[in-house]
């Protein structure tokens, strides 16, 4: 019940999107153009700047690596093996790979673990996004449906992401301890804790411009299926051979096991790679994550 009510906030701000795209009708690219340029950037910093690196850090880095490489070329072979084009390939990557670590995962950790299991759980969020706005918008650049797309402007793309810039000032003024003043701080709070909220509004106006249809459901159970399945028995097998606690160990396969990031929506929309193959991924795995987070937090023992 409790992680219900944990889940339960987000599906309402979904609702919100979706009835203020309804009734009144909003330019969904230009709020997630603003979103991602204007308002992700101050969430990066926030980020980086808040939390301490350590040790820690290494681990979860190494353990966040291998799982996106390992769950990339699952998906890559599944999609050479159906022939499938290259932007709902690219829009599978960005729905199986990326999972909501932050909004979602950070306090479903913090009820099951208490708060040395939310450190934890904040590290890797701080990791996933820095993989979500490089590997992630790699992806989302080169599933563009511009056909003239290529694998350098995809990564000309992402170097001049200024998502990516903010990420590089947080992570200095935690090695060289440069203090930002509380007056620029509280700006740039305000604007960070406004973006997932906006992302959230974004993903709701996208599903009620779903058109029955054009998402076939064979993807959304295979999507569905890495997230909730493959994903979580790669990242057991992964904290075993990394050889951690038993506590980081049942946190990182709970995390594994989190729904598509409801960023990925964000950066589908805005290079038009499958929007709604995303949309409708994010709204189904964390609807299904009702039922499967619940039975993986009681398998590794964590309730």
């Amino acid at each position: 019940m409790d992680v219900i009510v944990v889940v339960l906030p987000a599906f309402l701000i979904f609702s919100i999107g979706f009835i203020g795209q309804k009734v009144i009708g909003f330019d969904r690219k230009t709020i997630s153009k603003a979103a991602l340029y204007l308002m992700y950037p101050f969430l990066a910093f926030q980020t980086f700047y808040n939390n301490t690196i350590t040790i820690d850090f290494l681990y979860i880095i190494l353990f966040c690596i291998t799982l996106m490489v390992l769950l990339i070329l699952l998906v890559k072979l599944l999609t050479w093996y159906k022939n499938t084009p290259r932007p709902k390939a690219s829009a599978m990557v960005l729905s199986s790979v990326f999972m909501n670590a932050g909004n979602y995962g950070v306090p479903i950790i913090l009820f099951a673990y208490g708060e040395q299991g939310a450190t934890y759980a904040i590290i890797m969020m701080v990791i996933q996004s820095l993989l979500m706005n490089t590997v992630g918008l790699y992806y989302a650049s080169l599933g563009s449906a511009d056909e003239n797309a290529r694998i350098g402007d995809s990564v000309k793309k992402v170097l001049t992401m200024p998502i990516n810039h903010a990420v590089i000032l947080g992570v200095c003024s935690q090695i060289f301890q440069i203090t930002v003043p509380p007056y620029i701080m509280q700006s740039v709070n305000l604007i960070a804790d406004a973006t997932i909220p906006t992302i959230m509004l974004v993903l709701g106006m996208q599903l009620a411009t779903l058109s029955k249809g054009t998402v076939q459901v064979k993807d959304i159970i295979t999507i569905g299926t890495i997230k909730m399945v493959v994903s979580p028995v790669l990242a057991f097998l992964i904290t075993a051979v990394l050889g951690l606690n038993s506590m980081l160990s049942g946190i990182l396969i709970v995390l594994a096991a989190m729904p598509t990031a409801a960023n990925t929506t964000m950066y589908s929309i805005q290079y038009n790679t499958e929007p709604q193959l995303v949309s409708y991924s994010t709204f189904w795995t964390t609807l299904w994550s009702v039922i499967t987070i619940p039975f993986l937090l009681w398998m590794v023992g964590a309730v």
